[in-house]
């Protein structure tokens, strides 16, 4: 069951400024499923993303191109989506932009030990996920 956006914001973390606009519909921290998490996490850009979030910055409501993916806009959009809709991440839409924060106190209370498994990730040899050129944004 989704919840609506102003439920979500109560639920969010004591440090969370007041001003911040109000979180995208996303499942309730009890609907988190296991099952829909993996699915999101299976594809390694989505992995990629989570990674990211966990090793460099997970403090902030973070744009796409923060990610350093050189992908069209449709397809991250896409990947943004299912990670939120899996209840991953939580976003927010400033004007025309949307930004992406990790869902760590929901994922860690619900799934204890799931987000070490993915910090822990090593990508294969050769793994670049399109990123962009002179861009040091990868998973480490």
């Amino acid at each position: 069951m989704k919840t609506e956006s102003s439920d979500t914001q109560s639920a969010a973390p004591a440090d969370t400024p007041a001003d911040l606009p109000p979180p995208l519909d996303e499942p309730a921290a009890e609907d988190l499923r296991l099952e829909a998490i993996l699915k999101a996490l299976a594809d390694p850009l989505r992995l990629t993303i989570v990674h990211k979030l966990i090793r460099e910055s997970d403090a902030y409501d973070h744009p796409c191109g923060w990610f350093g993916f050189d992908r069209p806009k449709s397809s991250l959009t896409h990947h943004f989506k299912a990670l939120r809709e899996a209840g991953v991440i939580r976003q927010r839409q400033y004007g025309l932009e949307r930004r992406s924060r990790l869902r760590r106190e929901d994922l860690d209370a619900g799934f204890p030990g799931l987000l070490t498994l993915v910090e822990n990730w090593q990508p294969p040899a050769g793994y670049a996920m399109n990123q962009k050129k002179g861009a040091d944004n990868g998973p480490r």
